[in-house]
């Protein structure tokens, strides 16, 4: 069956969850690297966690209380207006240079986003970065109160846009999220904008491992774990050729 819709996670493969470190820098001066790259892990492991306690809170929750546990882990405090402006970066992330004229490039197809964001947050995101207007819609994980990879985060696509498995395309950045759908059952393409040599060199060249490049190592590599994706590029721009490839071997 040939794809209809391209779905497409949103944190960390339209969006640059590294741009927080704007805000980050600014109100902890010397601490924005290792506060971006922290709070960003234990945003993941908290639904990780809720999802495999069945104790499910929204990810603005999550996201606030990986904030609040990074800032707690080198003994920094904000009051609450200023917490508050830190966790809105999240709302205000930056897309990757590749992303809008990706979505500019693939209108003959379906698209959205399927995301462990709130509804809140990503309305608030896709129209505050413009790419609402490239978008068919927006889809939450909320309803089934299961965080990705969990099989039922994957459902709602069909819910929302009634689309079979065979019928999506997938595209993710993130390696946990790879594994999911492709064992969901959807096709998968993976954008990888760390090559194993550029990070093998960034190790290697290291005299000490900075916060950046660990996270580099722990979430922005393929899992070893089986599930790998169909297909792998180095930029979104790159999927109409993935999607040509697809059309012709069918």
């Amino acid at each position: 069956m040939s794809i209809k819709g391209i779905v497409f996670d949103a944190y960390g493969t339209l969006y640059d969850v590294q741009t927080v470190s704007a805000v980050t820098d600014k109100a902890f001066p010397g601490f924005g690297d290792y506060i971006t790259q922290v709070w960003r892990m234990k945003q993941l492991e908290y639904t990780w966690l809720r999802t495999m306690m069945g104790d499910y809170q929204d990810f603005w929750a999550c996201t606030r209380d990986a904030l609040s546990y990074t800032l707690k882990t080198i003994g920094l405090t904000a009051d609450q207006k200023h917490f508050d402006e830190i966790a809105e970066a999240y709302n205000n992330l930056k897309p990757y240079p590749d992303a809008k004229e990706a979505l500019m490039a693939l209108q003959g197809y379906r698209l959205a986003i399927l995301s462990n964001g709130s509804p809140g947050m990503l309305d608030a995101l896709t129209r505050n970065s413009g790419l609402d207007k490239h978008l068919e819609t927006w889809i939450s994980v909320d309803p089934v109160k299961a965080f990705k990879p969990d099989m039922r985060a994957y459902e709602p696509v069909h819910a929302q846009m009634g689309l079979a498995r065979d019928e999506v395309l997938f595209v993710s950045s993130n390696g946990f999220d790879v594994c999911g759908a492709k064992r969901f059952g959807f096709r998968v393409a993976r954008i990888e904008r760390v090559t194993p040599k550029a990070l093998n060199k960034e190790i290697r060249d290291a005299s000490v491992i900075s916060p950046s490049t660990m996270f580099k190592a722990t979430r922005m590599r393929i899992e070893d774990i089986g599930h790998g994706p169909d297909h792998v590029v180095a930029s979104l721009k790159e999927l109409p050729t993935v999607l040509e490839t697809m059309e012709n071997a069918a």
